[in-house]
C-alpha cells in the first residue's frame, strides 16, 4: 500500500460555505490514511478562516485577497509537494480507497495525466448522470486504464501536478463555470491524456447556495472563449453558432457575447490553435 503521504496531496476550494467546508474536512480526515489537505479560501467573509484553524490545525490554510474562482486550485497546487493531487471542493470528498486506486493508477500509466472520479450525488447516494455520458466516450482509448475524455468535473478529479502545472492551470479569467474545458485541451495538447476511472468515487452534496443566472452567462462566456483560443477558424465558427443556440435565455446570452467580446485583445494573443489529431477529438464528442 503507497504512503499516500508522499503520494498525493488533497486541495479543498472554498467560498463562504464554512459548514459545508468542515463538513468535507472531517469526512477527509476520517479516511483510514492521512493525507496532506491544502484549503484554499477565495476570499470567504463567513468567518471560514477563523473556524478551520481552531477546528482542523492540521490541515494547511491559505485564504486568498480575493475570489479568483477556479484558479484559486492553482495555488494549492503549487502548495503541494506530491507528484500527485486530488481535487474536492468544500461539498465533495472522496471515498474510502479512492486515493490509493488513483495512486496506482497514475504511478502504472506515467503519460495520464488526469483521472475523472464517478460521482454519487446527495444524500441518496445517486449517480451523476453526467458519470454514464463519461464511461460511453466514444475516444480511442486502447492501452488507458479507462475512457479517453476531452474534459472532466473540476471537483472529483485527481491530476498529475507536473502536468497541471505544464498546461497553467486554470485561467484566472474563466472564474468557475466550464473552466475545465481549456485545460482538458491544454492537457491532451501536450500529449497526455484524460480518462475517466469509475473505480475512484467521489461523494458530492451539491452547496443550496449557487448563482445559477450568473453561472450560465459564464459558462456561455467561457464555451466562446474556448472556441476562439483553440479552435480553427471555420469550427469557432461553428462552435460560436451552436452556443448562441443552445443559449435558454436571450438576455443571458447577450450578457455572455458582450464579455466575450471585451477580452478580444486577450483572446487573439493567446489564440493557439490545436492540432489536426486532437481537433478531430473534439469534433467526435461534439457531433
Amino acid at each position: 500500500m503507497p504512503d499516500l503521504k508522499r503520494c498525493i496531496s488533497v486541495v479543498v476550494l472554498t467560498y463562504n460555505r464554512k459548514t459545508e467546508v468542515c463538513h468535507t474536512l472531517r469526512r477527509m480526515l476520517a479516511l483510514p490514511q492521512a493525507v496532506d489537505i491544502i484549503v484554499v479560501d477565495n476570499a470567504s467573509t463567513d468567518g471560514t478562516r477563523d473556524l478551520i484553524s481552531s477546528e482542523f490545525p492540521q490541515v494547511r490554510f491559505v485564504c486568498l485577497p480575493r475570489n479568483v474562482g477556479a484558479a484559486a486550485r492553482n495555488v494549492g497546487v503549487q502548495m503541494a509537494n506530491t507528484p500527485y493531487i486530488a481535487f474536492c471542493d468544500d461539498d465533495s470528498w472522496w471515498a474510502a480507497g479512492s486515493l490509493e486506486r488513483a495512486v496506482h493508477i497514475l504511478d502504472a500509466h506515467p503519460r495520464v495525466a488526469a483521472l475523472c472520479a464517478r460521482i454519487l450525488l446527495g444524500p441518496q447516494e445517486t449517480e451523476d448522470p453526467v458519470c454514464q455520458v463519461l464511461a460511453n466516450s466514444p475516444l480511442p482509448s486502447a492501452g488507458l486504464p479507462g475512457r479517453a475524455l476531452l474534459g472532466f468535473i473540476a471537483c472529483a478529479t485527481v491530476v498529475r501536478r507536473a502536468a497541471y502545472l505544464q498546461a497553467g492551470g486554470y485561467e484566472q479569467r474563466f472564474f468557475v463555470g466550464g473552466e475545465e474545458e481549456l485545460l482538458s485541451i491544454d492537457l491532451v495538447s501536450n500529449g497526455w491524456s484524460v480518462v475517466y476511472a469509475p473505480e475512484l468515487t467521489i461523494h458530492h452534496h451539491p452547496s443550496p447556495q449557487r448563482d445559477n443566472p450568473g453561472r450560465q452567462k459564464i459558462v456561455l462566456r467561457n464555451t466562446l472563449w474556448v472556441s476562439w483560443l483553440r479552435l480553427p477558424f471555420a469550427s469557432a465558427l461553428r462552435q460560436t453558432w451552436a452556443t448562441c443556440r443552445s443559449a435558454r435565455d436571450i438576455r443571458t446570452l447577450a450578457a455572455a457575447l458582450l464579455e466575450a467580446l471585451r477580452e478580444l485583445p486577450w483572446v487573439w494573443r493567446e489564440r493557439r490553435v490545436i492540432s489536426h489529431q486532437v481537433h478531430q477529438m473534439y469534433r467526435v464528442l461534439r457531433d
